[in-house]
């Protein structure tokens, strides 16, 4: 390595050292940033489960912020894919739980930039990119977001699937569908923390009587 002897290398050495103290600073920073910047976990804040004549009612609210990176991809016009699946599973005391019923409720949230109003489509299959499907509309991302955090009353099993003298609990998982985000994203996404929105809760199923 090169030195600067005597006066007349004293103005790169002091420049030299600004430098190094300016990458570690950086460095540090960007180390420190993502555990303020972190966004906080999705939790299924809520989960009912009822059986009724009808069959087997769920009903859950799901918290979670939308991170920058996902609100920009929306406000550009590219929607997001949310699903949520319910799987009803029978007691066996020899042997692994029996799966008895599996539901899911595809929600495809999308933002219209001319008319600046939020569009939400909910399927039990998948919806994929096709502006032609049927669905609610809402004047703020709020109304959006809050649909598609709130289930009500959600049937997940016929009443015939439901034996009352056995037992049985429900697998409930919520998630942001990347896969059917176009390629680009879905290679984006990847080891990406801000794309991880996903949560599950088991919860019993009791033996109330129907309503």
């Amino acid at each position: 390595m090169r030195c600067w002897p005597g006066a007349q290398g004293q103005p790169l050495r002091r420049a030299f050292a600004r430098a190094v103290r300016a990458v570690l600073v950086c460095c540090l920073a960007a180390l420190v940033q993502p555990a303020f910047a972190q966004v906080p976990p999705t939790e299924i804040a809520q989960l009912k489960l009822e059986r009724t004549e009808d069959g087997v009612l769920l009903t859950a609210n799901v918290k979670f912020e939308l991170p920058q990176v996902i609100d920009d991809v929306l406000a550009k016009g590219i929607p997001m894919f949310f699903v949520a699946e319910a799987v009803l599973f029978r007691d066996r005391w020899y042997w692994y739980d029996k799966e008895v019923a599996v539901t899911a409720r595809h929600m495809r949230l999308s933002f219209q930039p001319l008319t600046r109003r939020w569009r939400l489509v909910v399927s039990p299959n998948p919806i994929g990119n096709s502006g032609l499907a049927l669905g609610q509309t809402f004047d703020t991302r709020e109304e959006a977001m809050a649909a598609v955090q709130h289930i009500s009353h959600w049937k997940i099993a016929e009443a015939g699937d439901v034996d009352p003298e056995a037992r049985y609990n429900v697998d409930f998982r919520f998630r942001l569908d990347v896969s059917q985000l176009p390629r680009p994203f879905q290679i984006g996404a990847v080891g990406h923390a801000d794309w991880n929105i996903a949560a599950l809760r088991n919860q019993r199923l009791t033996l109330e009587s129907a309503k």
